[in-house]
């Protein structure tokens, strides 16, 4: 039996305050190691040791993106509102995602209500789309197989959902516990969480709008994003209780 589960905005509010102060006092001396090594560098001859230093510039550099995750997530900026076709918006999303998922043996369909349009940052929620697309792929190795995508509006509620689904391994008890938690990663049992989910929800919530999983372990998964379609206000506060 599925269980639905959404984050908890308390604890990702917590997570998000520390991570602002970790991410600023981390990224000086990184910036340090990267400027030292690539100083080395320039004058480094020994083949073995301009390896390591590469190496060390490497990896600094793979902190400082994970950093520039973090402080994205603590500190994210407001939503570039446009008035946007969903179908043609979301299609264009999904070519940019199948060659990726592709080389995972992994198919994406779609099922898009034709004539929706909504109020939203086009290139905040491409992020979220292929965050959620590259857990799917992710639940679905080592095999691969397929991955739907739906949208469709509510006119009662004036909103819109975005659902993508697929067939893999379900969420554990453990993965639903921390299903949003910053680098949490369920890779052992086949679904790669990592911190994909975790800014999706920021993303989300940022929409005014709310994130949510329905899921089993070796059931399907379905995680649905519901929107405000219209009346989006910039001056407003994140939707409290996504």
């Amino acid at each position: 039996m599925s269980t639905d589960f959404a984050p908890d905005p308390r604890k990702l509010e917590a997570l998000a305050e520390f991570a602002a102060g970790a991410g600023h006092e981390i990224n000086n001396p990184l910036a340090t190691i990267i400027g030292r090594a690539q100083q080395l560098l320039r004058d480094e001859s020994d083949p073995q040791r301009r390896y390591s230093l590469s190496i060390i510039a490497a990896q600094a550099y793979r902190v400082r993106d994970m950093i520039g995750d973090v402080m994205t997530f603590a500190r994210p900026p407001q939503p570039v509102v446009q008035h946007v076709d969903l179908s043609a918006w979301i299609s264009e999303v999904l070519q940019q995602a199948a060659t990726s998922a592709s080389a995972l043996n992994c198919e994406i369909h779609s099922e898009i209500t034709p004539d929706i349009t909504a109020d939203i940052d086009p290139a905040q929620l491409a992020i979220v789309l292929h965050e959620l697309i590259r857990n799917a792929c992710q639940a679905l190795q080592p095999d691969g197989g397929g991955i739907q995508v739906a949208a469709e509006s509510d006119d009662e509620t004036d909103a819109i959902t975005l659902t993508v689904s697929d067939e893999g391994r379900g969420f554990s008890d453990i993965e639903r516990e921390h299903a949003f938690d910053p680098f949490f990663s369920g890779r052992q049992a086949g679904r790669g969480l990592g911190f994909g989910l975790c800014k999706a929800w920021q993303i989300v919530r940022m929409h005014r709008g709310m994130i949510a999983i329905s899921s089993a372990p070796g059931g399907p998964t379905h995680i649905t994003v519901t929107l405000p379609r219209s009346g989006y206000d910039e001056s407003g506060d994140p939707a409290e209780d996504a």
